[in-house]
């Protein structure tokens, strides 16, 4: 069995994070006797460099025939100058698009080494393991807006807020879908007091678990959901919600963690997925060998799993992880003194060694 999986290193520590994540991917599939056929392809800043356009189409047409897309970061300072419409993020953005890519799934567990990072007590972030279910393709990011107007004299701005019930079906059957992989349990997350696309929203959702056996919904205000992650997130299993909404709820639950480098994320739908760590290109470190791939390495797991179908494989990278995070193993973001620092070859490495 051969599966294409296009690797897109992007720009500042990516190519280091990513090449630690792909030796992982030989190794845990050697053994698996699945042979993983790598394709490196240029997106982000790198991209912008060699050919004028942060996702060529070169790029496009490779991802749109593979079985997955695995992306390290990009961006940066260096290109902070140029036209909005060739910045580096708009690969992530046209990637989206183009391979149908509608919910984002994010990951938050507390491995049990390192609840002491977390800036919560630990008797509140013991035992966390939730996923968040974003909807990425609708909503106000999407909506028609207008700024720059003046009306009676005052400066104004609009965004609009849109959702269909198609929208809605899909990306609550995702979650469901999600969720009979783990606990069985879905928390809707909206503002169905205050907002139509909210009230909607639960309706569709109430209507799609229907045909879901097994799974238990309960509903949140968005502004409760928020407190709730702080005062008993143990308590969540899979979240589904707006782009609006998940966006915030997100990067609040990633705190949790206490640290962003520790973090996955997939991009899944109609097309290939895409899977990438939530960090950024941070080139101020870049090619010094301290960068953590372990939120790389984890979103490689996630692509074994929900692209792959090879549920086995992702648990076994996700045990490896937790193993040598329990011996105390640590890159400079981790580093406490009485733990072993490592550089990124040799998390990497280490990982590989508990397989």
């Amino acid at each position: 069995m051969t599966r294409k999986i296009i690797l897109i290193p992007g720009d500042g520590i990516g190519p280091e994070v990513t090449e630690a994540a792909k030796q992982v991917c030989h190794k845990v599939a050697a053994k698996a006797r699945i042979n993983i056929n790598f394709e490196t392809c240029l997106a982000g800043g790198a991209a912008i460099d060699r050919t004028g356009v942060p996702l060529p189409k070169e790029t496009l047409a490779a991802c749109s025939q593979a079985d997955a897309v695995l992306l390290g970061a990009v961006g940066g300072p260096a290109w902070d100058a140029i036209d909005p419409a060739l910045r580096p993020e708009k690969a992530i953005l046209g990637l989206r698009k183009e391979l149908g890519l509608y919910a984002n799934l994010r990951p938050i567990k507390v491995f049990p080494a390192l609840v002491d990072q977390s800036p919560l007590k630990p008797e509140v972030v013991t035992d966390v393991d939730m996923i968040i279910v974003r909807e990425l393709n609708g909503g106000i990011y999407y909506g028609e807006r207008s700024e720059g107007t003046i009306v009676d004299g005052v400066e104004q701005a609009w965004d609009t807020e849109a959702y269909n019930a198609n929208e809605i079906s899909r990306i609550v059957s995702m979650a469901c879908k999600v969720a009979r992989q783990r606990r069985g349990q879905v928390t809707s997350v909206d503002k169905a007091n205050v907002l139509a696309t909210s009230r909607l929203w639960r309706r569709t959702t109430e209507e799609i678990v229907k045909n879901f056996t097994g799974i238990s919904l309960n509903h949140l205000y968005v502004d409760n959901c928020a407190m709730q992650l702080v005062l008993a997130p143990k308590h969540f299993d899979v979240i589904v919600t707006s782009n609006l909404f998940g966006d915030i709820l997100s990067d609040e639950a990633a705190v949790l963690t206490g640290s962003i480098g520790m973090l996955p994320s997939a991009s899944i739908g109609d097309g290939p997925g895409l899977y990438e760590p939530i960090h950024g290109s941070a080139p101020d470190i870049a090619g010094r060998g301290i960068a953590n791939p372990l939120g790389t390495i984890m979103s490689a797991a996630m692509l074994f799993r929900h692209s792959l179908g090879e549920t086995e494989i992702a648990n076994s990278i996700e045990t490896a992880v937790d193993s040598v995070l329990k011996d105390g193993y640590r890159t400079a973001d981790l580093y406490n003194a009485g733990l072993i620092q490592v550089s990124t070859e040799e998390m990497g490495r280490l990982v590989m060694e508990r397989l």
